[in-house]
């Protein structure tokens, strides 16, 4: 499984079609939809990814 955002392969599975990259930290999700990218705050809850406030990779 390859991160939507940086490409990269370390990436792990956290919940059913949920995965987390360890190279950028973000989550995402695999749904009929397509992909879904969450950021997690400290607390551990997600939030909407927005890449206006992300370093480009």
């Amino acid at each position: 499984m390859h991160c939507p955002i940086c490409s990269g392969r370390a990436t792990g599975k956290v919940g059913v079609e949920q995965y987390y990259c360890w190279d950028c930290c973000v989550e995402f999700r695999i749904d009929k939809e397509g992909v879904r990218i969450f950021d997690v705050n400290e607390d551990g809850s997600l939030v909407d990814f927005d890449p206006n406030n992300e370093l480009v990779y």
